[in-house]
């Protein structure tokens, strides 16, 4: 059974359950203790310690192991945060960033701070120029911390980090860089000041994550701390688990230059194939600058979880970003804030080891699912509808996307040319896919205001 889901957890690499079954006898003492079992279980740490660093290109001094790489943000951006709270206050984030960023960000915000978000673009990525702007003090503050994570989770598309870092040096902002999705493939480029990553991202185990803060940052851990990981990941080790983390991220490295090639063509080949295989998709993040392993497309008039499932069936484990896969019923932040299409949304991240035959199969059955599904939920076919009446209104109060896009699909033949469509809907998705829907099939979105009746109202003008 194919698993493409590598972006939430990769597979334990070998080496990681080598590493990991060899310290469960040599490293279970405690690190901290003079006799000999602790002498050797430091040593371990030390050179587990020794070979992160050096993966992530810090010195080891500078790096700290921690319960996970959320526990990882969430230290370095309250340490970095009150390092300089006599600077200022103010956070700066990318609008997609991970959870992990947003609620600390939210956290911070709730403390009566300033947390300003920098806009990307329709790929996924953030202009230079923009986040350097909101660098600026002007009239909201000084800037204690910038965060900026080097390659998107949900799209793939790689982050200007460099030219950011060189930004914040300028403005004397220290900038913390999530690396969960891409330091298996290789270090951070650029003069950041912090870093955190997840072992499981790489094919270490759950469990490991790690803050790297470059001598002369301003950092002051929150919280109760011990002698331990120099005060910023207080209690005892999961030795066994760090030294599998460090092992595997050497092993991954070893072998990303052949891996990334090989996955990079094969997602080449389903960025290509998709759109001429399956009808109204659209493939979504950076083309070129992006993660070799990961391809994100929304396909229209689809119900994401539905398509998950079906593809679940078919033996292919995927992800999506649709808000009917996700417990908040809204879209995923990270495509709302793209402003493209977020229903029937599938990530496929392909571990390493995956072969064409399986990205074969995967593009061999995904038409007939999408197909299905659309049939389940009485989508429109691709053929044009005739003329008619000059305005026409579609009550979709209480049903969620995708049937207010169906429906507007529906009907948009049924008016003339300059006629208009209003769609009542109060799914949160519907303002993001309505807008995406006008896109891709060249109609005109005129705007949305409220309904009299709840809801909000969606005017579409047909154009074509």
């Amino acid at each position: 059974m194919p698993y493409f889901d590598a972006a939430s957890a990769a597979p334990l690499h070998p080496v990681a359950r080598q590493a990991l079954l060899a310290s469960l006898d040599e490293g279970w003492a405690d690190p901290a203790r003079l006799y000999r079992e602790g002498r050797r279980a430091r040593l371990l740490l030390d050179a587990a310690r020794e070979a992160a660093a050096d993966a992530v290109g810090c010195r080891p001094d500078e790096l700290v192991f921690t319960p996970s790489g959320t526990r990882a943000v969430h230290a370095g951006i309250s340490g970095s945060l009150a390092g300089r709270r006599r600077v200022g206050n103010r956070l700066v984030v990318s609008a997609v960033e991970h959870s992990s960023v947003l609620h600390a960000a939210e956290v911070h915000a709730a403390a009566g701070a300033t947390v300003t978000e920098v806009p990307v673009g329709r790929t996924g990525a953030v202009a230079a120029g923009a986040f350097a702007a909101a660098l600026d003090p002007g009239d909201a503050g000084p800037v204690a911390l910038a965060c900026l994570q080097s390659a998107n989770h949900e799209v793939g598309t790689e982050q200007p980090v460099a030219e950011v870092a060189e930004a914040c040096r300028a403005a004397g902002v220290p900038l913390l860089v999530d690396a969960a999705q891409s330091l298996g493939w290789g270090p951070v480029e650029g003069a950041w000041s912090l870093l955190a990553a997840s072992a499981h991202k790489w094919g270490g185990p759950a469990g490991v994550g790690l803050l790297a803060v470059r001598k002369g940052v301003r950092f002051s851990p929150q919280g109760p701390s011990d002698e331990r990981e120099s005060g910023r990941a207080p209690g005892f080790e999961n030795l066994p688990a760090i030294v599998a983390a460090a092992a595997s991220l050497r092993a991954v490295r070893a072998e990303a230059a052949a891996e990334e090639a090989r996955l990079r063509a094969l997602v080449d080949r389903i960025r290509a194939r998709v759109p001429e295989l399956v009808p109204d998709v659209e493939v979504v993040g950076d083309p070129v600058r992006r993660l070799p392993h990961l391809v994100t497309f929304s396909c229209l008039y689809v119900d994401g979880e539905t398509l998950l499932h079906e593809l679940d069936r078919e033996g292919f484990s995927v992800s999506s970003g649709s808000s009917c896969t996700s417990s908040t019923l809204t879209p995923s932040h990270v495509l709302r804030a793209m402003g493209v299409l977020s229903e029937g949304n599938v990530r496929v991240s392909l571990p390493s080891g995956t072969t064409e035959e399986d990205v074969d199969r995967f593009l061999a059955v995904l038409p007939g699912v999408v197909a299905g599904v659309r049939e389940r939920l009485d989508a429109p076919s691709p053929a044009a509808s005739v003329s008619g009446t000059g305005s026409l209104l579609v009550d979709a109060l209480g049903r969620r996307c995708p049937i207010p896009v169906i429906e507007l699909a529906k009907v948009i033949g049924d008016v003339p040319v300059g006629g208009t469509v209003t769609v009542l809907a109060d799914d949160a998705a519907a303002r993001l896919d309505i807008p995406a829907w006008c896109e891709m099939r060249g109609q005109e979105y005129v705007g949305e205001s409220p309904a009299a009746g709840g809801g909000v109202a969606y005017v579409v003008r047909r154009a074509s």
